[in-house]
């Protein structure tokens, strides 16, 4: 029976949910794990993934679903509720389900965002767990990280000090001449800190470091993270390690990790991190939490590692991509899917009447600041004229050669017209609807989208990419932003071209995944612009390399690593019961 979701709060129905949640043992028992394929961690596990892959390498996959979204408003659409909803579904259906979603970051539990754990019946648990560290992931990812600003720093600090001869037998290394105004890494930490964006480090004696300018982002944002999410096996994330890219010499040429000679041990620290950790729904249904890499700068995707189980494991496995699908969907589609060798059965794209009014020409939405009218009550008119938007994002999903099913995931101020208004538009452009109510209802709600998602898996599909890699970067960029975001074309800075068409001389860039960046509040460039914009050009300032991960990042506006704590944050509603213990008021 479902919880009553207008009167209890996300982390109450979480602690009643908690308390009969599937122990480790149990969980083996359930999915028919032996008994050293799961790796305890108080209530949870997490689940050995080169002994499950070698184990059920020749079972035939899953069915594979995404979840993804119309561009949102700032409040979020839903894509996190309505996975764990479709897993509730799934389950109430009989079926063998499981899923993975990414570990959020503590950045935004504990500012304006909250968690990601979903909310009402549609919820991920144990959710304190998830929402704060869960089984260390993102320390080890922050330890690792700050081993190689550690490496690098200390390294300028005992060249400063020391002769050539001094140098080479203290630390038996060549001098690398580092270059102190292009370090390009910096620290992370996993909270939202602006006054850390541009630091000073290295202040005081020749014994305290080199003095210069450094920073800090967003644990998320490493690097390291991202290539959590897209690596095979431990192999494959050991050698990208040596092949981070930290800064450049005098000369400018690339300083690695493997220069440093720091690659393996910041693998030790992540040695863990490889495995995926096992949470369920509060109806317990398994989902796996792995990677948490931003969708803006990164690929925004859980990981490779975890779909592959997860499809070897169950016959349904829902994964969820970041932001909506012109940025979440299309890094799934040509990057995720292009990595991994996974071919995707169908793609549901998560919808909110509220979202489609804002892109209709309602007002502002505003974090933390009550909604307006147009968005509580009936407006047909103002429902209709936002409608292109889902529209758009139906035909970025067809032209991955997918035919989408729409999820309206209901609100209790949605109307009966304006629910009819928007599944009559989806199935007018040739996509299944189906209408959830799975924050109230749990499973029960989610039945609908359960049938539509299941008829959809069924049906054959002729998925395709966008690109092939043997296009070149400026090409690439151009069909994104015409294709994709409905650019009329792509207008480059001349330090961004100039730096495009160094990239596509050498044969080595080729392989790279083109990894773009812009804001997740619109189709463009610019946040403020709404619904589906016509006659515009996407600029490029930049293209950011990671050679760990090997993304090639074109940039449309500017984006931060490290986001600023709100004026009004989250923390400030959290605290814990000194009698049992338990934290209260995460959301």
């Amino acid at each position: 029976m479902p919880y009553d979701a207008t009167k209890m709060q996300d982390w109450q129905i979480a602690e009643a949910a908690e308390e009969n949640m599937p122990t480790p043992e149990e969980w083996r028992k359930r999915l028919n794990l032996k008994k050293d394929e799961t790796i305890p961690y108080g209530r949870l596990c997490k689940l050995d993934f080169m002994k499950i892959i070698e184990r059920l390498k020749d079972r035939p996959d899953g069915k594979y679903i995404e979840v993804t979204a119309i561009t949102p408003t700032p409040l979020g659409e839903g894509k996190t509720t309505t996975t764990m909803g479709l897993l509730e579904g799934l389950g109430k259906r009989g079926k063998n389900v499981g899923g993975c979603i990414r570990q959020p970051s503590g950045g935004p539990t504990m500012n304006i965002k909250g968690t990601a754990a979903g909310g009402g019946n549609a919820l991920l648990i144990p959710m304190t767990e998830f929402s704060m560290g869960l089984t260390g992931d993102i320390n080890d990812i922050m330890n690792a990280h700050n081993l190689a600003m550690v490496a690098i720093t200390s390294r300028m600090m005992h060249e400063r000090n020391y002769d050539d001869e001094q140098l080479a037998r203290l630390t038996r290394m060549r001098r690398l001449n580092i270059d102190p105004t292009r370090v390009e890494f910096g620290w992370v930490m996993d909270f939202c800190a602006q006054a850390l964006r541009n630091i000073a480090i290295g202040l005081g004696g020749r014994m305290d470091g080199f003095t210069m300018q450094s920073k800090f982002g967003i644990a998320v944002s490493s690097e390291l993270m991202a290539m959590l999410a897209i690596v095979r096996d431990l192999a494959d994330l050991r050698q990208r390690m040596d092949q981070i890219t930290l800064a450049f010499d005098r000369k400018g040429n690339p300083i690695t990790t493997g220069d440093l000679e720091v690659g393996g041990a910041m693998t030790a620290w992540m040695r863990n991190t490889i495995n995926p950790t096992l949470c369920c729904t509060v109806e317990y249904q398994p989902c796996m939490v792995h990677a948490g890499p931003f969708a803006n700068i990164a690929v925004g995707q859980s990981s490779i590692i975890a779909d592959r189980i997860g499809l070897k494991m169950f016959d349904y496995h829902v994964t969820e991509s970041g932001f909506g699908a012109d940025i979440g969907f299309e890094k799934f589609w040509d990057v995720k899917c292009r990595l991994s060798g996974l071919k995707p059965h169908v793609s549901v794209l998560t919808t909110t009447i509220r979202a489609l009014k804002m892109h209709g020409g309602g007002p502002r939405v505003v974090a933390g600041i009550p909604l307006p009218d147009e968005y509580t009550k009936e407006n047909v008119e103002l429902l209709e004229k936002g409608l292109p938007n889902m529209l758009h994002h139906i035909n970025i999903i067809r032209t991955s050669g997918i035919n989408p099913v729409v999820c309206i995931n209901a609100f209790h101020t949605d109307t009966k017209d304006e629910i009819a208004l928007v599944r009559k538009a989806a199935e007018g452009a040739g996509a299944r609807c189906a209408l959830a109510t799975h924050w109230a209802q749990g499973g029960d709600g989610a039945l609908e989208l359960a049938d539509a998602v299941m008829e959809a898996c069924e049906e054959k599909n002729e998925f395709k990419f966008l690109y092939p890699m043997e296009m070149k970067l400026r090409q690439r960029v151009e069909k994104i932003a015409r294709v994709v975001y409905g650019a009329d074309g792509v207008s480059w800075a001349p330090e961004a071209e100039e730096k495009a068409k160094m990239l596509e001389k050498d044969p080595k860039y080729n392989e790279y995944a083109t990894m773009m960046v812009k804001t997740h509040l619109s189709l463009t460039h610019d946040p403020a612009v709404k619904g589906v914009p016509k006659g515009w050009a996407l600029p490029i300032r930049d293209v950011l390399i990671y050679s760990g991960a090997k993304f090639l990042c074109p940039c449309a506006g500017t984006i931060s690593l490290m986001p600023g704590t709100s004026s009004d944050p989250a923390f400030r509603k959290v605290d814990i019961d000194t009698k049992t213990g338990k934290v209260m008021g995460l959301f």
